[in-house]
């Protein structure tokens, strides 16, 4: 069975961590190294399908396959308008091969089930692969596949999936656009300083940047396996390696759209579910996502699996809130719960695991410390800030709110500190700064950068699931949580922004008595200076602008007035909250009179002597 053979060793060769990379370099053959049918059956077949001579579509056809897989090759050709394409020609006789090998299969199969007694039939699983292999015959479908891909991924840049050219497809024939980029075993050679088609030795410069490219490319996959799983719904069924490409631009592409799994939306949520439990050790909560997942059967014992599970990957070690630990472990321990208690693996399930175990293991060969939850868990954190999908709210809501829908401040801020790390989201934190913000999720800079995302976010479009949360929860819990040691930073913040908004306007106002011949006796400065012309006074910064519509917000009025009035109910909580309140205006009015008085005097004294510039703490 030469074909089943073929894809059970593409699909383990993934996996040099597990099988070893020397057991992984051999296998790793069969991606690339097929050996091809010859080229005169290949042209005839095209000249069959299309139904003319090769030479009436295409300029050029290159002389051997440039790829040969289990099902077809693949031969680079030039169009007659010029346009650079990949042929795929599907092998003669394949149709009989398959139903063959699947009769083969199930019969063996079949022979498994009666020496080992097992009350599930193995034999379900050959059907399932002889539908999935029959999909692939034909062409037509492959082309409607890649289509459908490309139409719900387009709006993601750092994807890149080629156009299909109906008119030079058919059947046994599929046609499309020719993608340049890398493929990540030449990647994985070159980054270790092995020897590529022509190039005999790297220098250490080169397989550093092969290292920097490959783990750009394992972290956009990882985050294309998420995009699919999680928003589009649409999985790239074969996500090994050779279906792989990193372009010169950056993007990650796809290639071989055979097969693709489709999921229900109920799914995805369960799915986002599942994460969020798995790192917050919610192991019941976890349980209740994988039963609407359909994976626990029904009439399984839920306190036996919820223990087991709570055993297995409890022990898991976490940094900055983030599982601290390889995926491939963690994918062991699942599979050996599902073998135990006989787990039903939906399509989806099995290939984001593949998919992202699959990218763990390339992603080793650059970083041996790479973590797939580390690159994961950021984007799962920003879906939940940011979709405000009434199934999200309800995951957002049932890790950082009790039962009392008070604030669980910790997993709050982890969330949000996990969510910093985000490049679209940083966006919001400092959208006109030059120095992009290289935050981790610890630290004192990384408390910051949480204060200015939350400062920022609130009033934006993208902040109407932190809006919709801080109404949801309790109000004397939020009033908690603001006055609290560990709400410092973003006091701080919050007083900078109130400072920011009291400096300019009281920088108008002086400029509005000056203008109006006030007595102040600054008319009489030297060159009759004009403060609304200066550079460093005449136009506000966008931060100036940002912190006005922030206090201005009427949403975040009515929270602020809605938590206030719960706290009316605690005396005690009342009179903190108002002497915290005054110490932030207090503090804030001393640093816009600063800041006035430090630019009049720059102004119309000139600097007197030039000091570093330091940063003022300020604690409130």
């Amino acid at each position: 069975m030469p074909l089943l053979t073929d894809a059970v060793g593409q699909s383990i060769s993934t996996r040099p961590d597990i099988i070893g990379p020397e057991i992984s370099k051999a296998l790793s053959g069969l991606h690339d190294q097929i050996p091809p049918f010859p080229r005169d059956v290949a042209m005839k077949i095209i000249e069959e399908e299309l139904g003319s001579p090769v030479e009436a579509f295409f300029r050029y056809m290159s002389e051997e396959p440039v790829a040969a897989a289990s099902f077809g090759q693949v031969y680079r050709g030039v169009t007659l308008d010029g346009s650079n394409v990949a042929v795929k020609v599907q092998r003669p006789n394949l149709h009989h091969v398959v139903v063959r090998d699947i009769y083969i299969l199930r019969i063996a199969l079949g022979l498994v089930q009666k020496i080992a007694k097992r009350k599930s039939d193995p034999r379900l699983y050959a059907d399932e692969l002889g539908r999935g292999l029959s999909g692939e015959l034909d062409y037509t479908l492959e082309a409607a596949n890649a289509s459908e891909f490309l139409e719900a991924h387009s709006s993601y840049s750092f994807i890149r999936v080629p156009k299909v050219l109906r008119h030079l497809s058919r059947k046994r024939v599929l046609t499309m656009e020719w993608m340049v980029g890398e493929n990540p075993s030449d990647l994985i050679a070159a980054s270790s300083g092995d020897s590529v088609a022509h190039v005999s030795g790297y220098s250490e410069r080169q397989q550093t940047d092969a290292k920097r490219r490959l783990l750009d490319l394992v972290n956009k996959g990882v985050e294309a396996s998420l995009v699919q799983l999680l928003d589009t719904g649409i999985l790239h069924a074969d996500p090994h390696p050779g279906n792989l490409r990193y372009t010169s631009s950056g993007q990650i592409g796809f290639l071989d759209f055979g097969l693709l799994c489709r999921m229900e939306k109920k799914h995805q949520c369960a799915m986002l579910a599942s994460i969020v439990h798995i790192v917050n050790g919610d192991w019941p909560s976890l349980v209740l996502a994988l039963t609407e997942m359909d994976i626990i059967r029904p009439g399984t014992s839920i306190q036996r699996v919820t223990m087991d599970l709570e055993y297995a990957l409890g022990e898991v070690e976490f940094k900055d809130g983030i599982p601290d630990v390889k995926f491939s472990k963690v994918l062991g321990k699942i599979w050996s719960m599902a073998l135990k208690y006989h787990f039903r693996m939906p399509p989806y399930y099995t290939l984001v695991l593949r998919s992202l175990a699959s990218l763990e293991g390339l992603a080793i060969a650059a970083d041996k410390n790479f973590k797939t939850f580390e690159a994961a868990y950021p984007y799962v954190v920003q879906k939940l800030l940011t979709d405000n999908s009434p199934a999200t709210r309800r995951i957002l809501h049932s890790v950082v709110l009790n039962r009392r829908k008070e604030f669980q401040w910790q997993k709050l801020s982890l969330f949000l500190r996990v969510g910093a790390t985000r490049k679209s989201l940083q966006q919001l934190v400092a959208p006109n700064s030059e120095a992009s913000l290289n935050c981790s999720p610890g630290g004192v800079n990384g408390a910051v950068d949480v204060a200015n995302l939350v400062l920022r976010l609130l009033p934006s479009k993208d902040g109407v699931v932190l809006r919709r949360l801080l109404m949801t929860a309790d109000g004397a819990s939020l009033i908690r949580m603001m006055i609290s040691k560990e709400a410092i930073f973003f006091r701080q913040q919050l007083c900078k922004a109130i400072a920011d908004v009291l400096y300019q306007w009281l920088l108008e106002g002086i400029i509005a008595i000056i203008q109006h011949g006030s007595q102040l006796g600054l008319r009489s400065a030297p060159n009759n200076r004009d403060l609304s012309s200066h550079s460093r006074l005449s136009s506000p910064t966008s931060d100036y602008y940002h912190h006005q519509s922030l206090l201005r917000d009427r949403r975040l009025k009515v929270i602020f007035f809605k938590a206030l009035d719960s706290v009316r109910r605690d005396p005690v909580l009342t009179v903190r909250c108002c002497w915290v309140s005054f110490i932030m205006f207090m503090t804030a009015s001393a640093l816009a009179c600063h800041r006035i008085v430090v630019s009049l005097s720059e102004i119309y004294l000139g600097p007197v002597v030039s000091l570093p510039s330091k940063r003022v703490a300020i604690s409130i």
